[in-house]
């Protein structure tokens, strides 16, 4: 049987696989709000992505992080270099983006702050699971 770290980690792999798939869909479908959707599950991706490797951390340190990290992206994007980037790779666009929004750092807050709700409702309910499978203290 695998441990609770284990099970947690399989499972925040496969919500990592689920979001890719749900963001590639959304990037085949035109229209600016399929594009904020995009870049909200850009940072859910990158909050999965640290949650999986740093399980015990903070959700909301994790949620944070993931915010600055996608706006930190974002206000690259000011220098140019993802768009030569881009133009060079155009694998690397769906990663760095190409040019500045304003609106994306709103889509990045939101997306951050849906998963960390999502997140630690999920934990109350496996916390209110195991401790009502827990023996009664003796």
């Amino acid at each position: 049987m695998y441990s609770t770290p284990t099970r947690h980690r399989v499972a925040l792999v496969l919500s990592v696989c689920a979001v890719i798939a749900i963001g590639l869909g959304v990037h085949a479908i035109d229209g600016s709000a399929a594009a904020f959707v995009a870049d909200s599950l850009y940072t859910v991706l990158v909050y999965l992505l640290l949650r999986t490797v740093f399980v015990r951390a903070r959700l909301s340190v994790l949620a944070l992080a993931a915010f600055a990290f996608s706006a930190l992206i974002e206000v690259l994007q000011l220098s140019g270099l993802p768009e030569q980037w881009g133009n060079a790779f155009p694998p690397v666009r769906l990663v760095l983006g190409a040019s500045f929004s304003a609106i994306d750092l709103v889509a990045y807050a939101i997306g951050a702050l849906v998963i960390w709700l999502l997140d630690c409702a999920v934990l109350r309910v496996l916390s209110a699971r195991s401790s009502r499978s827990a023996p009664p203290p003796a």
